[in-house]
């Protein structure tokens, strides 16, 4: 029910983690980082100006709060005390050392794929970090979700425990990138609508899914991820080379690197190899199409919309939806655009796009002009009819925007 991944800011690189003990050199040490990085740790277990993986980030979910814990070696405050098989159990199957299970906040329904090797150079990574003397949060949770044994009921409803299994009909390529996008990366928290108990639904992953994030001014604000199978409702016009483009560096002919994915390529997917982004393109580029296709909304909130993108946004993005490389991405065949929950499109509209900080090792820049907020420029109902218009044009489609969307958002 709290598998939900949620947004947070770009937190401290891992270089400033000092390791003690067994040497920086080692080899598995090294292979523990890399691999953290591909588990983009760093943003979950990272308060805003707050230690490195000492934990203590909010997670907002429609049943309260949860904050994560201490990841570092501390031996009262962290994972210091932990013997690998009790650092195994909560990755495998989500129990604490002290027997209790786990939330799903954590993903281990995902890292439960993670390889022996990995599992145990990840463990070599942690525990020769510099200790951080941080006690955990805590969670803000209502009735009856605050009583952790419901889990166990959690758990047989929907988590199946296992490590990764190639799949001997595929490429060696196609296989590591499945088991970077289902295991470590975790791509399916974010991108898998969710059924009333928070667990993904087995027969929509990665089809888009929506959660929340924590807005310094707003607090809980609701966001939505896009499709990522090749449905054209997703990344169907995306090519290997776009995706891999995009997670290692923040840009492709489709989009550049804002919002919600500011973390996950500024603090993981950017210090992947190109053949592991590679692989992961080659992946999610064989998810077989998929999402529901909603109704057609009215014609007169269409035509309301086209007069609102025409006055608004054909100047830069055409009339054709197409863009160009000068002035902004195109709309028309866009995953993000499409995503089945608008309300991370909504806030690019009303409030600007929330592009990340400044990056020198990052060419994550495009010369398409700096949008600015229509927060003052758009009612209600002309923000809902543009954004519908755009979901639903030149060969788009996704449900339409409600003027009390763009309400919520504000």
């Amino acid at each position: 029910m709290f598998s939900v991944k949620f947004a947070r800011r770009i937190a401290v690189g891992l270089a400033l983690l000092l390791p003690l003990g067994a040497a920086h050199g080692e080899t598995e040490f090294e292979r523990g980082e890399y691999l953290v990085r591909a588990a983009n740790c760093v943003s979950c277990h990272t308060a805003p100006g707050g230690a490195v993986l000492a934990g203590g980030v909010a997670f907002p979910t429609d049943f309260g709060t949860i904050y994560s814990t201490n990841i570092t070696p501390d031996k009262k405050t962290g994972i210091g005390n932990w013997s690998f098989e009790q650092f195994e159990a909560a990755m495998r199957h989500g129990i604490r050392p002290d027997g209790e299970p786990l939330y799903p906040a954590f993903p281990y329904t995902n890292f439960t794929k993670i390889t022996d090797a990995d599992l145990h150079a990840l463990y070599v990574f942690f525990m020769n970090l510099k200790p951080v003397v941080a006690p955990a949060k805590q969670n803000e949770l209502s009735f009856p979700f605050s009583q952790r044994k419901l889990m166990v009921i959690w758990n047989a409803l929907f988590f199946d425990e296992g490590t990764f299994v190639s799949d001997p009909t595929r490429s060696t390529e196609w296989n590591r990138g499945a088991y970077l996008v289902e295991a470590l990366a975790h791509c399916s928290a974010c991108h898998s609508p969710r059924n009333l108990l928070g667990a993904e639904k087995r027969g929509s992953l990665y089809t888009g899914g929506s959660f929340f994030d924590l807005d310094e001014d707003r607090g809980r604000v609701a966001r939505g991820a896009p499709n990522l199978t090749r449905s054209p409702h997703g990344l169907g016009a995306w090519s290997q080379a776009d995706i891999a483009s995009y997670l290692k560096s923040g840009i492709s002919a489709h989009a550049r690197l804002m919002g919600t994915m500011n973390e996950v390529v500024l603090n993981s997917t950017r210090y992947l190899t190109k053949a592991d982004t590679q692989a992961m393109a080659v992946y999610l580029k064989s998810l077989s199409p998929a999402g529901a296709v909603p109704s057609k909304p009215s014609e007169k909130v269409m035509a309301l919309g086209a007069k609102q993108y025409d006055i608004n946004c054909g100047t830069c993005h055409l009339p054709t939806g197409l863009g160009s490389a000068d002035t902004a991405p195109p709309l028309a065949g866009s995953a993000f655009a499409q995503a089945p929950e608008p309300w991370s499109l909504i806030d690019l509209v009303i409030n600007g796009p929330r592009t990340p900080p400044e990056a020198p090792s990052l060419e994550w820049q495009r010369p398409w002009q700096s949008m600015k907020p229509f927060r003052q420029k758009l009612s209600d109902e002309q923000a809902a009819a543009l954004l519908t218009f755009v979901r639903n044009s030149w060969g788009n489609s996704a449900p339409a925007v409600e003027p009390e969307d763009i309400d919520r958002m504000r």
